[in-house]
């Protein structure tokens, strides 16, 4: 197999040297089909590769509005091969667009502080019974409208601002069946000029999600 056309597939798809010749052999050379071929291999291998080390990768800043809206995100992979990867890099930017956009406080679910978490289920709860629903399915009206306040404030459950029919974990297997490693969005900050301070209202966060989708 062609030795340019093994290096083109792995720096498009970030995939491993043996991964690319076998593609590139299964579907004659032809690269549009190899990257499809290295993509459907990836998707059932997506789940194992998600609970391998991730200890590589990139820290990406994102200033929107003349200054007014800063992000720093970290996302992880699993080698510094992958971290220079265009595609890569490219989804890295991607997210950090959307935090700017969406303004996410946590990455998962998982971080939710217990106590932030059950004052917002007793505030469902309360509004529920308010709404003269029965006690017998209070709780489980609570449960589903849970998941909304999750989009709200945790980044992988976000529906992403360029693409709302996937969600920023849904990106985030995508990436990892693209480039046949784990990615892990370890941490961000995202910084608004004045915020907590009393100003003019201004919807800094739907301005951004406009402009990306312009």
């Amino acid at each position: 197999m062609d030795a340019k056309l093994v290096k083109e597939l792995r720096e498009k798809t970030g995939s491993g040297m043996m991964d690319c010749k076998k593609a590139l052999v299964e579907t004659d050379g032809d690269i549009e089909k190899a990257i499809a071929y290295l993509r459907e291999k990836g998707l059932a291998a997506t789940n194992k590769k998600a609970g391998r080390l991730a200890a590589e990768g990139v820290v990406e800043s994102y200033i929107h509005m003349g200054g007014k809206i800063g992000v720093l995100v970290e996302v992880n992979c699993e080698t510094d091969f992958v971290a220079k990867n265009e595609g890569f890099l490219n989804f890295v930017k991607d997210v950090a667009m959307h935090i700017a956009a969406s303004n996410p406080l946590y990455v998962t679910k998982e971080e939710v502080p217990t106590e932030e978490l059950d004052k917002e289920k007793e505030i469902l709860r309360n509004q529920a019974l308010n709404e003269g629903k029965p006690e017998k399915i209070v709780d489980k009206m609570v449960e589903g409208r849970i998941s909304k306040f999750y989009k709200e404030i945790c980044l992988m459950e976000q529906p992403f601002v360029k693409n709302p029919d996937l969600t920023i974990e849904e990106l985030v297997k995508e990436q990892i069946m693209t480039i046949g490693e784990n990615v892990k969005i370890r941490r961000f900050a995202r910084f608004e000029m004045g915020e907590g301070l009393e100003k003019k209202e201004e919807n800094f966060a739907e301005e951004v999600a406009k402009q990306m989708n312009a």
